[in-house]
């Protein structure tokens, strides 16, 4: 497993307590010290994963053990069956998508997927989607649409494909297409935020009923790279910008941009992707319970509510102009 910066001092007392514990199988004189070490041990996590920084959480989200849109699927799905191309350019690999089962709620289930090693994440572009990435999930949303089904979207991106190609194809317009389909759709949408949710790679499938969004996951309107290279012309100060963007999950809550933070395991998902995978579970079979009682036209109208209400501010009233006559 990579070893996070925040991480290390924990690795190093790991490794002791391993190394401790091999070396003196058979000998009960070390027996006390290994549990101090292991109270030590667990005091430190806390710690450490009690002060993390915004871009602490960033290289969490970015984690390559960190489980994907794959994990997900093979986890939580007892049937899933892919669709894919766009029927009119490619199949966009940078998204996976299909026909699935979860629990005993059948379901339209799409997401990003980076790829684990080197050879994975060029044929999946690192996540990054093109439009024909748009147009394919859209038309699996149309399908779920078509047969009530309601619609899972798992983001992960660092963005859409800033390309040329991409924008040569329309990638602008394949996003707001999306935009627009899904605020009308007429099945229940719900997103759940894995990892990276940034640009418009993120809400070009991020429309939807009900958001939830991992403890370390980030969600904003771009990079803090990105952020840092517009702001400052500098991206090393990407740590400043992250802290700027309030892409954290307790920030999107505040802001009423998510609806809930749903807990990773102690240091991020990728310590325990079971029990993460089985959360993400949990959350989506509670929310398809209320969103099956709810009839569409109530659904489209609070979906609609929902993102006018986003982007909200109160500031101070304007002085009036002293009368001067």
């Amino acid at each position: 497993m990579d070893i996070l910066q925040h991480e290390k001092q924990i690795h190093e007392y790991i490794k002791t307590i391993e190394h401790l514990k091999k070396q003196n199988q058979s000998n009960p004189l070390f027996t006390n010290e290994i549990n101090k070490l292991e109270q030590k041990l667990e005091s430190l996590k806390l710690e450490v994963y009690s002060k993390l920084t915004p871009w602490q959480r960033v290289s969490i989200a970015r984690h390559v053990s960190r489980p994907h849109t794959v994990d997900y699927i093979k986890s939580i799905c007892t049937s899933f069956h892919e669709l894919c191309g766009d029927r009119m350019f490619s199949d966009d690999q940078a998204i996976i998508g299909g026909i699935a089962k979860i629990g005993e709620m059948k379901c339209v289930i799409i997401g990003q997927e980076k790829g684990f090693d080197t050879e994975s994440r060029i044929h999946h572009n690192f996540g990054m989607m093109n439009p024909e990435g748009f147009r394919k999930a859209m038309r699996l949303m149309k399908l779920a649409e078509k047969f009530q089904l309601p619609v899972i979207s798992l983001l992960d991106t660092a963005g859409a494909n800033p390309q040329l190609e991409a924008e040569e194809r329309g990638q602008g317009w394949a996003i707001a297409h999306n935009l627009r389909e899904m605020s009308s759709l007429k099945t229940p949408i719900i997103v759940v935020i894995i990892g990276e949710g940034f640009s418009g790679g993120a809400l070009g499938i991020g429309v939807g009923d009900v958001i939830g969004m991992l403890e370390h996951a980030c969600y904003s309107v771009i990079s803090p790279e990105g952020c840092a290279s517009i702001l400052w012309k500098d991206a090393s100060k990407k740590s400043d910008a992250a802290a700027a963007l309030m892409l954290n999950a307790e920030n999107m809550l505040e802001l009423q941009i998510i609806d809930a933070i749903i807990k990773e395991p102690l240091g991020g998902a990728h310590h325990n992707p079971q029990v993460a995978c089985e959360r993400v579970k949990q959350f989506i079979l509670e929310q398809w319970q209320i969103f099956k009682m709810i009839p569409t036209e109530i659904l489209l109208e609070q979906r609609y509510l929902k993102f006018r209400r986003l982007g909200k501010f109160v500031s101070n009233p304007i002085d009036p102009v002293p009368n001067k006559s």
